[in-house]
């Protein structure tokens, strides 16, 4: 049995997926599926306060950043008290979630000699997930598993865009992924959007989601228009929608006037790369052939906007 600590959303389902819930003995702030982790002693917050607008929290984010410090903090004394042979964490952006310098700097910390494994993920691209689950099973002695798990989401996602693959209207798509200012999905998104049978208008394969301006989403004029916004549900989405919906000329695209703008759950699914991003791609297969999938997201993972 190992003691495991994992300080990102996405590894905490990736050891749940992997069998080992039992042994994860500490979790971030953000780790809330499955919900019964959520009994975890919690070892690191945000120093940027969540509420309000996405501009106010983009300037916030970006003073923090400016000044050269964390947006988060880790709680050292915990982590050590909670004696872990594993900890999880990220490299992939010190935005997001905790950063491998974060833990660095709390393990330094530590008394009596504790000096546990700490694995870092970096997940780019959809192929780099793959990856993280084997580093992760490659730390708690689980490789079989991880081989088991990443079969069975291939499997899924392969069918998915198997029968995308087959469908002549392949529209064309603008994934969002924070409103103000505008920025669109990047990494693993892309891939996505393809294999759901979907042309990807803004934002590349395997790198890092890119600012944009209203004009330039306005020029694409794109056929579906997909809000994820980075750790917002639907309900804050939606809080957001008057941002993109007051724009001069919003009701003179396609996407508006076919009804194809939607919101979706993007800190569930879409900002989280693990087990879950099979279900992200049956969200987008599901938008954007609606005659083809029903998997049943709609109103959990999505909505008409």
């Amino acid at each position: 049995m190992k003691r495991i600590v994992s300080l990102i959303a996405s590894s905490t389902e990736i050891v749940c997926a992997l069998g080992f819930e039992n042994q994860l003995v500490g979790r971030s702030h953000e780790c809330d599926f499955p919900t019964s982790v959520e009994d975890l002693p919690v070892l690191t917050e945000s120093k940027v306060n969540p509420d309000g607008t996405s501009y106010e929290i983009d300037q916030r984010v970006k003073a923090i950043i400016q000044d050269a410090l964390s947006v988060y903090r880790v709680d050292a004394g915990e982590l050590e008290r909670l004696h872990p042979d594993v900890i999880l964490t990220q490299t992939q952006c010190e935005v997001c979630a905790v950063s491998l310098k974060d833990v660095e700097e709390a393990v330094c910390r530590f008394t009596g000699g504790l000096r546990p494994t700490i694995v870092p993920l970096e997940p780019n691209g959809l192929e780099d997930v793959w990856m993280d689950i084997r580093r992760v099973a490659r730390a708690l002695d689980a490789a079989p598993q991880a081989e088991e798990l990443i079969g069975g989401l291939q499997r899924r996602m392969r069918a998915i865009a198997d029968k995308a693959s087959e469908t002549i209207a392949r529209p064309t798509v603008a994934c969002i992924e924070w409103v103000e200012p505008l920025m669109a999905a990047g990494n693993w998104v892309p891939t996505l959007v393809k294999m759901a049978g979907g042309i990807n208008l803004f934002g590349k394969e395997n790198e890092h989601a890119p600012w944009m301006t209203w004009e330039e989403l306005r020029d694409a004029d794109p056929d579906i228009i997909v809000t994820m916004p980075c750790g917002y549900d639907i309900e804050k989405t939606r809080s957001e929608m008057p941002v993109l919906t007051c724009k001069p000329g919003w009701t003179d695209l396609n996407a508006v006037k076919s009804g194809r703008v939607y919101v979706t759950d993007g800190n569930q699914y879409f900002n989280r790369p693990g087990p879950r991003l099979a279900e992200s791609l049956e969200i987008l297969a599901e938008i954007i052939h609606p005659e083809t999938y029903r998997f049943g997201h709609q109103e959990k993972g999505w909505v008409q906007a």
